[in-house]
């Protein structure tokens, strides 16, 4: 995570955010990495984040510091993005970044093993924003529905529809790619 935000905490010595809130800056950055399909946007979100968590941290009341702390993270990315007026957002995927390491498998079933990633990358970033969120939320970043209410502010009814509607749509999805990958089977 950026070092520079690390350094911020520490050198204002204040205990109790770096206690409460920096454990979270990986799942902070995890959401800004798939709002806005890029690293560096990504590592911006997150530093603009945690600048403004600090700033505001003494109206931080207790509660849970992780669902506060994505909240903010959320709604920087989407003031950010209202800033810059072109939605041009990197599509492009990080391979490195997530790359599945696992040295057991044999190198088919590693091929077979990254074309599910790579599908499955790819029907995430084919999602809308409001259908991606709240299944990188729920799924990724394992919070609640009511958590993901809270974070993005809309009702537990609408978080559930959000996410059955993302659910449905990576299914039909990824059945499309497998089905055409057996188009392309060769025996």
């Amino acid at each position: 995570m950026p070092s520079n935000v690390r350094h911020l905490t520490s050198a204002h010595g204040d205990a109790s955010f770096e206690a409460c809130v920096v454990p979270y800056l990986d799942a902070a950055y995890n959401l800004a990495r798939w709002l806005a399909h890029d690293d560096a946007d990504a590592q911006d979100v997150v530093q603009e984040s945690m600048l403004r968590a600090f700033r505001y941290f003494h109206s931080f009341h207790g509660g849970d510091a992780r669902v506060w702390l994505l909240a903010i993270v959320r709604n920087t990315f989407y003031s950010l993005r209202a800033k810059t007026a072109s939605d041009a957002a990197h599509e492009t995927i990080d391979e490195e970044t997530h790359v599945l390491v696992d040295e057991q498998p044999s190198p088919e079933a590693r091929a077979l093993i990254s074309v599910d990633i790579e599908a499955l990358q790819t029907a995430l970033e084919n999602l809308p924003h409001p259908l991606r969120e709240a299944i990188v939320l729920r799924e990724l970043e394992e919070c609640s529905y009511k958590e993901i209410a809270a974070i993005t502010g809309q009702k537990i009814g609408t978080v559930m529809s959000r996410l059955a509607r993302a659910r449905e749509r990576l299914k039909t999805e990824l059945s499309h790619c497998s089905t055409e990958a057996c188009r392309h089977d060769v025996r």
